[in-house]
């Protein structure tokens, strides 16, 4: 369901993306070609600074939101989710935050005020809170981080990690097209 926000903000959704009729876009969000967004994601731009401003959510080409994931943004701040990108099922992802191209966020994850460097894996269940992450870093399971934690007790990702990211992303792909095309004939 798209809807607008209170300061009369209406979604831009890409005609080539892919929104599940029981997911909730709201206000100023832009979703650009080949996106897919899972059953029941809240994306939701509605709140503005202490001058009446907003950065809109932009989520861009190639990427999946799946089941459930919250996208949202404290003060109008701006949230950025890169390229070829998987946000996996509920995970939280709140602003002011910047998650960069090819990133793969775990299931159960929660990320805030925080930039993810291009191909980050941060694997389930992990929370990212106020430090940003260089390029290429894993981070294992239920791994919390915040402000004052090691990064180089952080590794560089691991090749299987990254590819099992290409193929999350490769999947989500075909749904896109699998749905639109569903969508299409009713």
């Amino acid at each position: 369901m798209l809807r607008r926000n209170p300061t009369g903000d209406m979604p831009v959704v890409s005609e080539n993306a892919f929104v599940d009729p029981t997911a909730i876009i709201c206000g100023k969000v832009i979703i650009e070609d080949n996106v897919f967004i899972g059953p029941y994601a809240v994306i939701r731009a509605d709140e503005v600074n202490e001058f009446g401003e907003m950065e809109p959510i932009l989520i861009k080409r190639d990427t999946n939101i799946q089941d459930g994931v919250v996208i949202h943004s404290k003060a109008g701040a701006e949230v950025t989710i890169g390229e070829r990108t998987s946000i996996a099922h509920r995970s939280i992802i709140h602003g002011p935050c910047v998650v960069s191209d090819d990133v793969f966020i775990g299931f159960n994850s929660v990320v805030f005020n925080a930039q993810i460097g291009k191909g980050c894996v941060i694997r389930h269940n992990c929370v990212i809170d106020g430090l940003d992450l260089p390029e290429h870093f894993h981070v294992p399971p239920m791994t919390n981080i915040g402000s004052g934690f090691d990064l180089n007790s952080i590794s560089k990702v691991p090749p299987e990690y990254s590819a099992f990211s290409e193929s999350v992303v490769s999947a989500n792909h075909t749904l896109v097209q699998g749905y639109r095309r569903i969508a299409n004939e009713l």
